[in-house]
This record gives C-alpha cells, sequence and structure tokens, in this order.
C-alpha cells in the first residue's frame, strides 16, 4: 500500500487548468521546439494539445509559448520565460508535495 499525490491546480471555478499532463507536454516542446511532435510523442492530438495551452493561458494569465507558423523552414514553438519559471515552479512545489505526503504516510501507517 502507498499513498500517492497528484498535483492539480483549478481556476475559480474549479475547472482544472494544469497538471502532469500539461507539465510533461510543455518540457516535451521545451524538448523538441514544436507542439506538434510533443503531442505526437505523447500520443496526443495536436488540437488537444492546443486546447490543453489554450486553457492554461487563459488560467493563468500569460503565453505560455510563443509559435511560428511553418512554411519553408518549418514552423515551431518555444517556450516563454514566464513558461519556464512556472515550469520550474510547479516542479518543486509538485516533489515538496510528494515528499511532505511520504513523511505524513510513514507517520501514520508505518
Amino acid at each position: 500500500m502507498k499513498a500517492v499525490t497528484r498535483i492539480v491546480f483549478v481556476d475559480d471555478e474549479d475547472n482544472k487548468f494544469f497538471g502532469e499532463g500539461p507539465y510533461r507536454l510543455l518540457k516535451a516542446v521545451g524538448e523538441t521546439g514544436s507542439l506538434n511532435a510533443a503531442a505526437a510523442s505523447m500520443n496526443m492530438a495536436y488540437t488537444k494539445a492546443l486546447k490543453l495551452l489554450s486553457n492554461a493561458e487563459a488560467a493563468l494569465g500569460f503565453k505560455l509559448t510563443t509559435r511560428t507558423v511553418g512554411g519553408k523552414s518549418g514552423g515551431g514553438s518555444e517556450l516563454t520565460p514566464e513558461c519556464i519559471e512556472f515550469l520550474n515552479r510547479y516542479a518543486a512545489y509538485r516533489d515538496a508535495c510528494r515528499e511532505n505526503n511520504k513523511k505524513l504516510y510513514d507517520e501514520y501507517f508505518s
């Protein structure tokens, strides 16, 4: 038996807008330089990836990526500085919650 911690951010209407899925998607965008490639690596439709980003951007109040349209040189996506900072904070918060959950679990169920 174990306890699992999942971090989900919701807006004022309790609509989920950020969690591990969007986090992994954005990390993949940072690695690949492409929202399309990031979505494909997660077996996610590009339209779903766009919707996830749009919902998160609306709730957070800032852009997560800058996108360039394709063409001869191809398009791409880049994480904004605000996004990189948010991802770092999210990961630190998530990790701290997991660690504290483990301590509490050990305290109550060891």
